[in-house]
């Protein structure tokens, strides 16, 4: 089955350009089975999709998201199938709080182009820099990013052998010319976001791979685009202290710390027991 799971939409990314029945139509144009929705901290265009009374046949639209890290740029989070939580549409959590709940709810998450540009991905930020072992963590690498170039996708695919992870490939599209350049290929069919993660999890075989797109922002604005950087990480540090009370507000209403805390001291007791015997 061949899927791209790296899609951005104009219906659900602020930067997005393609609209997402577009999208579909090029894909399955090319020969894809299907795609991950992952707009920036937004759920909008899966949403649209759902309203939708006349979907597009023959194709599977799966929801996820690409999720914007304080501390270690973007994450790709798939949540299981009916699995609902609005906080990962408030963007500035902490990687290792994002992890947390993730794992909790029964998603997977894993660092989109993790060797791209300064602040976007986890390579280029301070949090994992400094701590490697984070990426033990993770469930997948984005190993194939069409939008990355041949060097910063091996050094990624290195990542995903080093700790033992499955890839994920995609186009990372936020225009038509760009849709369907990134692939993913699982050795058999899936119909949901569910099956999805229990393909991951299993230790199941994924390809990946693409052609890289040439057109990129940051390729067209050559070194300018480094002050572009500078002023996507002030909107993204600002957005994330904006929104922190809602998110605050989210994980009390929700008892997702108490959840979290409970289910760590239950590994922790289990581990200790474990050890004992």
């Amino acid at each position: 089955m061949k899927l791209d799971l790296h899609c951005h939409t104009r219906e659900g990314s602020p930067d997005g350009k393609l609209e997402l029945l577009e999208n579909i139509e090029i894909l399955k144009e090319k020969g894809y089975q299907g795609m991950l929705l992952t707009d920036h901290d937004s759920y909008k265009a899966y949403r649209y999709y759902q309203k939708l009374t006349d979907k597009p046949e023959d194709f599977l639209v799966l929801k996820g998201i690409e999720y914007d890290t304080i501390d270690a740029g973007h994450m790709l989070v798939v949540m299981p199938t009916g699995v609902k939580l609005p906080i990962l549409e408030l963007r500035g959590l902490p990687v290792a709080l994002l992890i947390e709940i993730v794992h909790y709810y029964g998603g997977i998450l894993g660092p989109a182009h993790p060797c791209g540009e300064k602040f976007l991905s986890i390579c280029n930020t301070l949090r994992g820099k400094m701590s490697e072992n984070i990426y033990q963590k993770f469930d997948f690498i984005e190993g194939y990013n069409a939008c990355e170039d041949a060097d910063s996708n091996m050094r990624a695919m290195a990542i995903a052998d080093k700790f033992g992870l499955p890839c994920f490939g995609g186009s990372d599209s936020h225009k038509a010319d760009c849709a369907g350049l990134g692939y993913t290929i699982l050795e058999e069919d899936i119909t949901s976001e569910t099956d999805l993660i229990n393909y991951i999890l299993s230790g199941k075989t994924t390809l990946v791979g693409g052609r890289h797109y040439a057109h990129t922002t940051k390729e067209k604005l050559g070194k300018i685009n480094n002050v572009l950087i500078y002023c996507f990480w002030i909107y993204n540090k600002t957005l994330s202290r904006l929104r922190r009370k809602a998110r605050n507000l989210e994980l009390m209403e929700n008892h997702i710390i108490d959840a979290i805390r409970a289910n760590q001291h239950a590994k922790s007791r289990y581990t200790t027991l474990k050890d004992s015997q």
